[in-house]
């Protein structure tokens, strides 16, 4: 039942005319895309990606990010998602607490790309891949988020959607993929625990197989009934109490591509309401580390669990950890990529205000979560002051987004180093009028 209102949603966007602002949204969610796929090829685990599937490169129609290599249309929609979601800098779907980013646009790529699409379609593609996969995640929160990394998992449905509009699969073949996605979605939180490289590559193995039960359900390939809401379906298995009736309903009135966070730190999202506090307070009363002698964080119970280390030994750590960022963001006033070296991660004065943070679960945080996310952060300074600032959400959600032009300069700052100026510009102009391209297979 589920599969087939989604397969016919799917189907049925070939020929919708969209609002502009929902075009001018897809247009954001590419930019954004772009920008964290260009700053994590050049990264593990892209490159040994590349290494490891060599035979595969060098032939077929996709693209790799952002040389331009060829690849067929399921190893480019691999490593692109892969390298998207290396560097913690994609967006997110706070509902759902989940990246959508890195699956769909990767998958709606590589499939426009292969198959010779235009711009048009492949906005299309990207639509579908969100407004479907967006409606999944935020359904089977918050239980699933205790054991599954969302990304990896409804990433794999968002992935066959976008790919199921690239094709133009009708809606009985778009049923049987959203239905033959679901049973091979998979991604395990226990990658969060260790300095691997498991997590990205969920998105990328997300982009991946959704991709192929899209182009298998276009040779006739049938999934099952109740893939979703059956007794042993999705839902069921790694969710608890799902409504798909409120999912299916909402289908007609929003769409959620319109409301997506961009990111405004280089760390994982449940660290940035914190961030946000920090730098509030920090600029509002002139402090600077050695003044403070206490910071208390008060934010969601999720929040601590994945970002409450006190003591990160790697960077990839430090990228979920609270007492670092909120740190570097004290050192620095401001957390991007030169938040993230070994030679800050390991400075005195780092640990030292490091060993002033403690965080907690906070009531009122929990209570909003993951409709928003918040932290209440307390700072205690030597001269026994105390400034407390609450974020109710966080700088690049939609009640706080991120301006177009902030969202360039984020766009250029992370893509510049890796393809120079001229390319950055160029491809800028690209993605805002990529409704009108007619060749995707030269946008790199």
């Amino acid at each position: 039942m589920i599969a087939g209102y989604l397969g016919g949603y799917a189907a049925d966007l070939i020929n919708v005319d969209f609002p502009k602002e929902v075009i001018h949204s897809t247009k954001r969610c590419i930019l954004d895309t772009f920008a964290a796929t260009i700053c994590g090829a050049v990264h593990q685990p892209a490159q040994l990606m590349r290494e490891a599937l060599e035979e595969e490169l060098g032939h077929g129609s996709s693209t790799l990010i952002p040389d331009g290599r060829k690849a067929p249309m399921r190893t480019a929609a691999m490593i692109n998602g892969s390298a998207a979601h290396a560097m913690e800098v994609d967006d997110i779907f706070r509902e759902g607490v989940y990246h959508p980013g890195p699956p769909v646009i990767s998958a709606a790529l590589a499939a426009c790309q292969g198959l010779g699409r235009n711009g048009e379609r492949f906005l299309r593609a990207v639509v579908a891949g969100y407004e479907i996969s967006n409606r999944v995640a935020a359904a089977m929160q918050p239980a699933h988020y205790d054991f599954w990394h969302t990304t990896g998992t409804v990433g794999t449905v968002g992935s066959a959607a976008a790919v199921s509009v690239a094709l133009g699969l009708n809606r009985a073949q778009s049923k049987h993929a959203l239905a033959n996605s679901v049973t091979m979605a998979a991604a395990l939180q226990q990658a969060f625990a260790t300095d691997s490289m498991g997590k990205p590559l969920h998105a990328g193995h997300a982009a991946e197989a959704g991709m192929t039960s899209a182009i298998l359900a276009g040779k006739g390939m049938t999934g099952a009934d109740g893939m979703f809401e059956g007794a042993r379906g999705f839902g069921k298995a790694m969710g608890r109490n799902v409504d798909w009736h409120a999912l299916v309903d909402s289908l007609e009135t929003e769409y959620t591509i319109c409301r997506m966070t961009q990111k405004n730190h280089t760390c994982c999202g449940h660290t940035f309401a914190a961030i946000d506090a920090v730098l509030m307070l920090a600029k509002a009363h002139e402090l600077s580390p050695d003044d403070i002698s206490e910071i208390t964080v008060g934010t969601y119970a999720k929040g601590v669990e994945i970002c409450g280390n006190p003591d990160p030994q790697t960077v990839y750590q430090a990228k979920f950890s609270i007492a670092y960022v909120i740190s570097a963001a004290l050192i620095l006033g401001r957390v991007r990529f030169a938040a993230f070296k070994e030679n800050l991660l390991h400075d005195s004065k780092m640990r030292a205000t490091m060993a002033k943070v403690r965080c907690y679960v906070d009531e009122e945080a929990e209570a909003a979560f993951p409709n928003r996310r918040s932290a209440i952060v307390r700072i205690r300074t030597h001269a026994n002051k105390v400034f407390k600032h609450h974020a109710v959400t966080r700088k690049g959600d939609p009640d706080n987004p991120l301006s177009d032009a902030e969202l360039e300069e984020k766009f250029r700052e992370f893509s510049a180093p890796v393809i120079g100026d001229s390319a950055v510009e160029k491809l800028r102009q690209a993605v805002w009028s990529i409704d009108v391209n007619e060749n995707l297979r030269n946008i790199f």
